[in-house]
C-alpha cells in the first residue's frame, strides 16, 4: 500500500468498458507525513476522495479486482481510504 495525495482527474474519452462511470484520479506519492515522496500513481477511485485528499492507495491487481468484484480486468491501482493521520512506527 501506498500513501498518496490526490492531485486532479484524468480524463479519457476512449477507454476500456470497465472504467465508464468510474473515476481516474492522479495521486502524487507521499510519505506518512505528508512530504513528497516523487512520483505519481493514476488511480480508480473506490471512496468518493477530491482533490488535496490524502488516500490509502492499492497498487496489486489482484487486490484491486476484489475491490470490486471481478475475476478479470485492466485495473491495477486503485483508492481504497481517506486518511486522517498518519505516523511512522
Amino acid at each position: 500500500m501506498k500513501i498518496g495525495r490526490v492531485a486532479g482527474n484524468v480524463v479519457a474519452t476512449i477507454h476500456h468498458p470497465f472504467f465508464a462511470g468510474r473515476r481516474l484520479l492522479l495521486c502524487d506519492l507521499v510519505t506518512p507525513d505528508g512530504a513528497a515522496e516523487g512520483g505519481y500513481l493514476i488511480a480508480v477511485d473506490a471512496v468518493d476522495a477530491g482533490p488535496g485528499d490524502t488516500v490509502l492507495i492499492i497498487d496489486e491487481g489482484n487486490s484491486s479486482r476484489q475491490i470490486f468484484g471481478i475475476d478479470t480486468g485492466p485495473i491495477r491501482t486503485t483508492i481504497v481510504g481517506i486518511v486522517d493521520s498518519a505516523a511512522e512506527v
